[in-house]
């Protein structure tokens, strides 16, 4: 699927200090994105806090975007969870118009067998309208789809691609060698998107550092999918110290605080989590 190729970013979700959502930073960070190039956006994604956001403020998200957007970039909306019915069930009420493919996490915390992902992921794809991407992140999971369960489910038609978050490599090798032509693979390791692109055929990457770095990061990747891995290389090694920041307290905690010492919105998050220490604030804003 040619327009999943490239930079795709996991936006977060803008709120105020009173924990509702700041629409205005909302359109600054839509804006922020695709000035920076990115090649499309991802609305209501787990960096978007998508289970403390309620449904009526998702409609109102995905809404807004499209409305802002106005067709410059694609849009891909994130619908998950760990009721198979209930999941299918959003794909009947979430209006779906003007969004080209649906990304689905694994469920959390049942831990299914691979029979059990296939059959999760087969009926959501017969469900959906809209093409499904696969969402392989078992460090949130606690299930991994290996290469075997991937391909099986890249044969279904509904099912285009995957955003592979494992961090196992010869896993991605083992999808990029055998899957079907038209199964896109994507990085979900910001840092691993140039290695898989040069070894396993990934298109692109599904980004979190994008939300504050754009257009570095789009750069980055439009290097490697250029075959100039020396430019990559050299933009890779720029977000490098930035990267383990994202994570330590908790993502998106890390890129609230870049975005908000950006100007681009506040660093709340909703609890469970909490927005960053002074100290990682403080060590974000001397790399930046």
């Amino acid at each position: 699927m040619d327009i999943l190729h490239g930079t795709g970013v996991a936006l977060v979700t803008p709120f105020a200090a009173d924990f509702s959502i700041d629409y205005a930073a909302w359109h600054r960070l839509l804006d922020h994105c695709l000035e920076g190039g990115v090649e499309y956006l991802v609305i209501n994604g787990t960096t978007g806090e998508s289970p403390t956001v309620t449904a009526p403020e998702r409609a109102e998200l995905l809404r807004t975007a499209k409305a802002h957007v106005a067709g410059r970039v694609p849009i891909m909306y994130g619908i998950g969870g760990n009721d198979t019915a209930a999941v299918a069930e959003q794909f009947r009420t979430v209006d779906l118009q003007g969004v080209f493919a649906v990304l689905s996490a694994s469920p959390a915390y049942n831990k299914p067998s691979p029979a059990g992902l296939v059959a999760h992921y087969q009926h959501l794809a017969d469900a959906s309208p809209v093409p499904l991407v696969l969402y392989n992140v078992p460090g949130r999971t606690s299930s991994n789809l290996s290469a075997d369960t991937t391909l099986r489910l890249a044969r279904h038609h509904n099912i285009v691609g995957i955003k592979e978050a494992s961090g196992n490599l010869e896993q991605c090798l083992a999808i990029g060698a055998l899957k079907p032509a038209g199964f896109a693979l994507l990085s979900g390791d910001d840092m691993m998107t140039p290695a898989l692109i040069a070894t396993a055929g990934a298109v692109g990457a599904i980004s979190v550092m994008a939300n504050a770095w754009p257009r570095r990061f789009s750069d980055m990747t439009r290097a490697a999918l250029a075959s100039d891995f020396a430019l990559a290389r050299r933009l890779l090694f720029q977000l490098l110290p930035l990267n383990p920041l994202m994570y330590e307290e908790s993502n998106p905690v890390g890129v609230k605080a870049a975005l908000a010492a950006l100007g681009v919105c506040e660093p709340t998050v909703r609890l469970p989590l909490v927005e960053a220490t002074p100290g990682l604030q403080d060590r974000i804003q001397k790399l930046l």
